[in-house]
């Protein structure tokens, strides 16, 4: 028990010793900075911190979501977009549909209507994450998926899951980065 205690007490100081360097306070500049010209009399350039300016951001949301959520579907920081999860729900029922690809179709589709809000393509997505309950389906969603895009494809990870939301087969998700 004693061992234990000891083992907690010092990976408590380390995080409480860690915390200023993670949280930026650890002595270095911050990233916007400005060289004076005038020397400290040792040869090197004084440098003047200027403060930082957090990115505006906006907040997408199409109209006629089929799902009132408590969530955006994307928010735009700066030249990026972070793609909330979609589901393939027809709009009409808020359920998937029964034919497989035609809900394969109607969540890529949401997902190309985020970003075209944000004046995006599909092709400025850099990383997508794809939820599965039955990752036999692999292949079909592949199918689907390959004929919205150009040449290259985004970073994916393709998710064994357990259940999703209203019985869906799929749930993707997504980072894009304006070109």
């Amino acid at each position: 028990m004693r061992k234990i205690n000891f083992v907690v007490f010092v990976l408590a100081a380390i995080c409480f010793l860690a915390a200023p360097l993670a949280l930026g306070q650890g002595g270095n500049p911050p990233a916007s900075t400005k060289e004076s010209g005038a020397t400290s009399g040792h040869g090197m350039t004084a440098v003047e911190q200027t403060p930082q300016q957090a990115p505006a951001r906006r907040y997408i949301n199409l109209p006629n979501r089929p799902v009132q959520a408590p969530f955006s579907d994307g928010v735009f920081i700066g030249d990026t977009l972070y793609i909330a999860g979609r589901l393939g729900l027809d709009p009409k029922t808020g359920k998937p549909p029964e034919d497989l690809e035609q809900e394969i179709k109607i969540l890529l589709d949401g997902i190309k209507s985020v970003l075209q809000e944000a004046g995006m393509t599909m092709d400025d997505l850099a990383f997508v994450q794809v939820f599965c309950p039955d990752v036999s389906l692999y292949g079909k969603f592949n199918s689907a998926y390959q004929s919205y895009f150009g040449k290259d494809y985004p970073a994916r990870a393709f998710v064994g899951s357990g259940p999703l939301l209203r019985g869906a087969h799929f749930e993707m998700l997504g980072i894009a980065a304006k070109r």
